[in-house]
């Protein structure tokens, strides 16, 4: 899908979204029988313990997981950029950055704002995204609205010296404002998997001239999640036939909007990561598409995973179940197994990927875990 026509289908799916990124210090057992998910014992001891389920498929009801915060870590201190930094940017254009002094970094995710911290150049950020809500961040003043529009007046208030975002924020037009004004707006790919985590975090590094602080964080952040995703293959079943069987599943309510994600969402590397079967992409379906009764009935999925902020806008499981009868005719549905997590973290990828699978693995695995 081009950049244009994926932020066309992704603004539509993510006009409502809510950004929930929220620290985790502890556990929480509801009466509706959802939990929120902590940071607990390392997953390879997870592994061997008796929380640890030897079906993955021995669990019901809904589990609301939040990935558990970690402070900032930079990989360098006080870099010094080497600039002017040009570069060809995720749509074909050339930008040259000349000055890094005053940041804002964009996105749906806040992934964009957490990777330049993590590069080290934290102090030159000025703003931030209604997603971007780590604690190193929060003082910092919101350039977004209603959700996620970006807005123009109060991005130009803080006389930006670069701006990196993506596709995934609008309305564009927003955007060839800033450029129109002579700031320099840097355009990184808005596609969003674990397999693509170091590319993006270089693309951020090279825009800000800060090449050699990239590789690192790139290296690092792949061997943190190589080193998670290990651990949690130490939980899923070792034969693909016991796997779990995991339908994203993106609603909104309010709007009406039911979709399902498959191969090139994100979702699907997400699925994988976690040792499990991605429904959608097994029967071929591709990018974002409207949920229908066929597609559901055919996927047959063992959980759903949803963003917690739609599986709220449909009233919770038993509202989830009115709007999509079908899913009474899949595992699913029948045993209400679904798992989800704060819009905002679910599918960032980028530095905090690793919270987020150690996060969703701990709930399809050993739920009782969680509290």
């Amino acid at each position: 899908m081009s950049s244009a026509r994926r932020h066309g289908a992704f603004a539509a799916l993510t006009a409502a979204a809510v950004a929930l990124l929220a620290a985790c210090s502890g556990t929480a057992a509801h009466d509706d029988g959802t939990t929120t998910a902590v940071a607990g014992p390392p997953l390879a001891e997870l592994a061997a313990g008796e929380d640890h389920l030897a079906d993955p498929h021995d669990w019901t009801g809904e589990v609301v997981v939040e990935a558990a915060a970690t402070p900032v870590s930079p990989v360098a201190t006080d870099p010094a950029p080497q600039l002017p930094a040009t570069v060809t940017d995720a749509q074909g254009t050339e930008v040259t950055v000349t000055d890094t002094s005053r940041i804002l970094a964009l996105d749906l995710y806040g992934t964009l704002a957490r990777t330049v911290f993590e590069l080290g150049l934290g102090e030159s950020v000025v703003g931030r995204d209604t997603s971007s809500t780590f604690p190193e961040i929060l003082d910092l003043p919101e350039v977004t609205s209603n959700g996620h529009d970006l807005t123009a007046e109060a991005i130009l208030e803080l006389a930006p010296s670069v701006i990196l975002t993506d596709t995934s924020l609008g309305p564009w037009d927003v955007v060839l404002q800033m450029r129109e004004a002579g700031i320099p707006v840097v355009v990184v790919d808005s596609h969003r998997s674990t397999d693509n985590v170091g590319d993006l975090t270089r693309s951020v590094a090279a825009a800000l001239g800060v090449p050699d602080a990239g590789e690192r964080l790139a290296e690092r952040t792949q061997d943190e999640i190589d080193a998670t995703v290990a651990q949690v293959a130490e939980l899923a079943p070792a034969d693909d036939a016991d796997r779990l069987r995991v339908a994203f599943l993106y609603v909104r309510g309010q709007s009406g909007v039911y979709y399902l994600f498959g191969d090139g969402s994100g979702a699907d590397s997400l699925i994988e990561s976690l040792g499990a079967v991605d429904v959608a992409g097994e029967i071929g379906w591709t990018g974002m598409r409207p949920v229908n009764d066929e597609g559901i009935i055919s996927a047959q999925p063992d959980v759903l995973l949803m963003m917690s902020g739609g599986l709220e806008s449909v009233g919770g499981v038993d509202g989830l179940l009115e709007r999509l009868p079908a899913l009474a005719e899949t595992p699913a549905g029948q045993n209400r197994r679904v798992v989800a997590m704060p819009d905002s973290q679910v599918l960032a990828f980028g530095p905090s990927t690793t919270g987020v699978v150690d996060a969703l693995a701990r709930a399809l695995y050993a739920p009782a875990s969680l509290g």
